[in-house]
């Protein structure tokens, strides 16, 4: 079950896998969508491609997208057609669609930097008239949420309501070698260190290139150090978590430790040997499949698809999560994804569509739409209630595609997700590779100490202008500090933060602030 990816094991709102569709495909696409798309009540939305529709079709043709626009037709007298959008750097995708002028009626995005240029720019529409006539279903059940998507007042886009409520990272260890090492399954750093430097001497899995510390070059997330790097801040104050949300947390007080410890084990031979070449971890991946990796980090549930591969390759291995950067106070930070997730937009040029497309997102909104949408029409349960999920081969073989939650852009909430048996079981009947006892314990990991940095819905004059263009190089820049020669770590930490200042981060923590003392900020978890 390899193509098995783990995003289909849970709701949307999982830490998202960053995989590269076809612009070609896309541009067909949306050629079609348009052509379809002359009168009020004929609209076009946003789908990610990820690859893995079925052979020879796209997210506008395909078993479920069928199934959608049949019933909006039916129920609503609205067509719907989808347009294609590569996930993988999707916010540039759309940022050009816009420029262009092909953007479809509704698009969407994690980004505030990409929410708060848009809405800057006059390049989206105001909702809130459409919103208050036809959205009863999003007020129902998802309205709590609604402010995030508020701009000086004016109600600018829907937010979508996540699911299952995962970090966004977690690590995970290899217990077999803990066991062969004489050691528990660490519960702090100091433990961590010397299970890591014992894989390094030991090579307890007697393996060729062993590598205590995996790691991979992935510049779209700050997924490999933020959590090590998040348990060295000194005492994080609400001020200082919204200054430092998320991705500058390396820059609050005490952070740089994490990444100067991050220096010396790779420096030791700990972290994998030049990681930050491997742009799309690729080779991390391999490494983790073939048992050369001890220990490593990921998005939280990214390694239900290496797993099974993993267990395939060497029989005894054991994967196990684990919380150990344990902070100063013997605490975690178990950094949670927030309730809300994306922002849903109507482009300026849609504007007239507004009521048909307002009809649409309420209609998502509905829980016996959403689940039907997220996990297929006709989905099965599992024996605890909760839908069963499917591999991507066994939805491509119905005409579904590989990820039909991406059509669920609105409610990712559902009420077996707040039954711990429900929630477990949806995980172990689809990977018979690990027992149900490992899946509770997953679960009681993803749930102990979560930590929500507070945001805003205000998107600051500094944020809008230089965080897009600012994020990868950061990330780029702390791979560099990592695996730069220990004596050199000053001297680079200089350079970098003479980039970084450049490019606008004083200016963003700075404004950041201000606005914070200022008093007016209203925070969204």
């Amino acid at each position: 079950m390899k193509g098995f990816l783990f995003k289909r094991l849970i709701v949307a709102g999982t830490a998202i896998l960053m995989l590269t569709g076809s612009a070609g495909c896309a541009e067909a696409n949306i050629e079609t969508a348009y052509n379809s798309n002359d009168d009020a009540n004929s609209i076009t939305c946003m789908v990610w491609d990820r690859g893995t529709f079925p052979e020879g079709k796209n997210g506008d043709d395909n078993g479920l997208a069928i199934y959608i626009r049949e019933k909006v037709k039916k129920e609503l007298g609205i067509e719907v057609h989808f347009v294609d959008v590569p996930r993988d750097h999707s916010d540039e995708e759309i940022e050009k669609m816009m420029e262009d002028g092909t953007i479809p009626d509704i698009f969407f995005t994690y980004s505030p930097s990409v929410f708060g240029y848009m809405t800057k720019q006059g390049k989206v529409t105001e909702i809130g008239k459409e919103y208050d006539e036809y959205c009863t279903n999003i007020q129902k059940y998802i309205g709590d949420i609604q402010y995030m998507g508020e701009y000086n007042d004016k109600r600018i886009a829907v937010m979508k309501r996540r699911g299952f409520r995962q970090p966004r990272h977690l690590a995970y260890i290899r217990k077999d070698w803990c066991d062969a090492l004489g050691m528990d399954v660490p519960k702090n750093k100091e433990e961590l260190f010397e299970y890591l430097y014992a894989v390094k001497e030991k090579n307890p899995g007697n393996v060729d290139g062993v590598i205590p510390w995996g790691m991979g070059g992935n510049t779209n997330s700050e997924k490999f150090y933020h959590s090590f790097v998040c348990s060295y801040v000194d005492d994080l104050t609400e001020r200082d978590a919204f200054i430092y949300s998320e991705r500058f947390i390396v820059f609050a007080k005490g952070a740089m430790d994490g990444i100067r410890e991050m220096n010396k084990l790779y420096n030791d031979g700990i972290i994998s040997l030049d990681f930050a070449a491997d742009t799309d971890d690729s080779k991390f991946v391999d490494d983790i499949e073939s048992g050369k990796v001890g220990f490593f980090v990921d998005d939280a549930l990214n390694p239900f698809s290496y797993i099974e591969t993993l267990k395939k390759n060497v029989k005894d291995a054991e994967l196990v999560p684990l919380l150990c950067f344990d902070t100063k106070s013997g605490e975690y930070i178990n950094v949670t994804e927030p309730l809300y997730g994306m922002y849903i937009m109507v482009p300026s040029k849609s504007k007239e569509k507004l009521p048909a497309i307002m009809k649409y997102l309420n209609w998502l909104a509905d829980p016996d739409n959403a689940i039907k949408i997220n996990y297929t029409p006709g989905y099965e349960e599992t024996k605890d209630g909760a839908p069963l999920a499917r591999s991507i081969d066994e939805l491509n073989a119905e005409g579904y595609p590989g990820h039909p939650d991406d059509y669920c852009i609105v409610n990712g909430q559902f009420p077996f997700m707040t039954n711990k048996r429900a929630q477990v079981s949806i995980w172990a009947e689809n990977c018979k590779w690990e027992s149900y006892d490992w899946f509770e314990n997953l679960y009681d990991v993803c749930l102990t100490n979560q930590y929500t940095f507070p945001s805003t819905s205000v998107i600051l004059e500094s944020e809008a202008r230089y965080q897009t263009a600012i994020d990868q190089s950061l990330v780029r820049e702390m791979y560099n500090l990592i695996s730069c020669p220990v004596n050199d770590f000053d001297r680079e930490l200089e350079v970098s933060y003479g980039v970084l200042k450049g490019m606008g981060l004083e200016e963003i923590l700075n404004e950041r602030a201000g606005y914070y003392d200022s008093g007016e900020l209203r925070i969204g978890k």
